[in-house]
């Protein structure tokens, strides 16, 4: 039987991801951001979906993602705006979202990609102290009444998957 799952419309579900699978799900720790948390917690990265890290930056998928393929490219180092971001560390996000983009296209051929910053919390930011780009693939068929009129996504592949998919296309 196929299930559909619409995990982020709950409080909190834990240790459970959109695709009503396990994902690490880490308590805070204190003077860390969520996303500092994840990826300084020495979890594999199949656990926590950290897709790729580099000297300052790293990629991880969206546990509640808008589509299959959502994944966040963002600093090590919780900084809450671009503005405050040092020039290495700039240079090298927006190198990772162009990778990012090579990944999601060459993993999930989408028909277009949505790339945004949400900063702060009346920007849209859901953690507005760490600073992290969106990386969404969109097909032309997706926009449909699924999440508006029945509060639920499609996301027909699941979160590991997903990361499995991305690692093998992350460009080198």
């Amino acid at each position: 039987m196929e299930h559909l799952r619409a995990g982020w419309k709950l409080e909190h579900w834990p240790r459970f991801g959109s695709d009503g699978l396990p994902h690490a799900d880490l308590p805070p720790v204190e003077g860390l951001s969520l996303f500092e948390t994840i990826e300084q917690s020495g979890l594999p990265d199949d656990e926590t979906y950290v897709v790729w890290r580099g000297s300052n930056t790293f990629a991880i998928l969206n546990v509640f993602p808008y589509t299959s393929g959502h994944l966040m490219v963002l600093p090590l180092r919780a900084t809450p705006s671009m503005i405050d971001l040092a020039d290495d560390v700039y240079d090298e996000l927006w190198r990772s979202v162009r990778a990012a983009t090579v990944a999601v296209k060459a993993a999930f051929n989408p028909q277009g990609i949505n790339v945004g910053v949400n900063e702060g919390e009346a920007g849209g930011g859901s953690v507005p102290d760490h600073l992290h780009v969106h990386v969404v693939p969109r097909w032309n068929a997706d926009t449909n009444f699924m999440t508006t009129v029945g509060d639920a996504r499609v996301l027909p592949v699941t979160l590991v998957d997903t990361w499995r998919r991305l690692r093998d296309h992350w460009p080198t």
